[in-house]
């Protein structure tokens, strides 16, 4: 059966009336697989957007669709009661005929819909420190919005995501093994690492003893994760939730402040290019803790350049248990590309540790 074909019937197990016109691959996601469709109805055309769901990473697709549902119903009803646009500003997911979330066609793979968001477009790249900005208070409202769910009772679609202290035990039993045999050569890196396993564990303990509390993470929260309105220039949809677990707020802080205010790209080969932006850093910061509109705690604030060091720390260790372990995770293409992403993460770490001061007066000045 020809991908169109196949793409065509799929979609008519989700649409109550009219048919396909076109189908065709859509935004840049490594994940799941993505369709634009547009649908010839009674009343005109209308887009839909569907993606068949990768079982490879995400193993319980039923349970990752469960999260998703209950939380775009959730902000549904926030935004509508907050005289919001809730048909602009979540996910809506369209059910199957048979009302399940999500259709398990017949070679085994599983797919869903949404309807499609008019108007609005996502980016990959942070072209204006206006855009960076956008994103920090987009994700920020989707912490404040989703700060009354009970985030317990999300499943975890990819268990230990942010489990630090899980990452470092992996690298430590990478580094024993040494199946690549190539442990005599990162020494320095694992040196890196082994000097700040205390770090590993702060936010960990700290979800632990109840010292922060117990929040829906979104997990992957880059630019390219935010729908930006094409008229007003400003973020009012928050994508991609596949990732959706229970966690910390720093997590999708940090994680932002990561990818965003790095000078060099994950692989930055003169790691003299790499260092935390400070301009992006308060921008960031500015954005997300407005966002959050007083939801966030004072410790949460007091602790969000841990935030970020500590999800640096994090990507970097990961990065290199997998060089360790024969790059069988990552997708490399070159030889070194998971030791090149490892060491930009560490320098970007020991960077934010020499501004470590600036970071913090940055943070404070929110507690009130």
């Amino acid at each position: 059966m020809a991908q169109e074909e196949k793409i065509f019937r799929i979609a008519q197990r989700f649409l109550e009336e009219g048919s396909v016109e076109s189908a065709a691959p859509h935004g840049s996601g490594h994940i799941n697989d993505t369709y634009l469709l547009v649908c010839k109805t009674n009343d005109g055309y209308k887009k839909y957007t569907m993606q068949r769901i990768n079982h490879e990473v995400f193993k319980k697709p039923w349970e990752l669709m469960e999260n998703v549902v209950n939380v775009t119903e959730f902000l549904q009803k926030k935004i509508a009661e907050a005289g919001g646009d809730a048909a602009r500003e979540t996910l809506h997911v369209v059910p199957a005929k048979d009302g399940a979330s999500y259709c398990k066609w017949e070679d085994g793979t599983y797919w869903r819909m949404y309807e499609f968001i008019d108007g609005a477009t996502s980016y990959d790249e942070v072209k204006e420190p206006k855009d960076f900005y956008e994103s920090a208070v987009s994700f920020g409202h989707f912490q404040n919005l989703l700060s009354d769910y009970p985030a317990e009772t999300l499943h975890e679609t990819i268990p230990d995501f942010h489990n630090t202290a899980d990452r470092l035990k992996n690298f430590k039993k990478a580094l024993a093994e040494d199946r690549a045999h190539r442990a005599a050569q990162v020494q320095e890196e694992i040196r890196f690492v082994l000097d700040r396993e205390k770090d590993c564990h702060v936010i960990c303990d700290m979800l632990s003893s109840g010292e922060i509390p117990l929040r829906v993470t979104h997990n992957d929260t880059k630019l390219n994760n935010i729908m930006i309105d094409d008229e007003t220039g400003k973020g009012i949809c928050v994508i991609d939730l596949d990732t959706v677990m229970p966690g910390s707020a720093l997590y999708d802080y940090g994680d932002s402040i990561r990818f965003g205010a790095s000078t060099g790209a994950e692989d930055e080969t003169d790691l003299e290019k790499v260092s935390c932006d400070i301009e992006l850093f308060t921008l960031y910061t500015k954005g997300f803790i407005e966002g959050c509109e007083g939801s966030l705690t004072k410790k949460e604030i007091r602790m969000m350049p841990m935030g970020a060091k500590v999800i640096t720390l994090e990507q970097g260790i990961r990065f290199l248990t997998d060089y360790l372990e024969g790059d069988c995770y990552y997708k490399i293409h070159c030889p070194e590309q998971n030791l090149d992403r490892c060491r930009t993460q560490f320098k970007l770490v020991k960077d934010m540790e020499e501004k470590w001061e600036i970071l913090q007066g940055i943070a404070e000045q929110y507690i009130v």
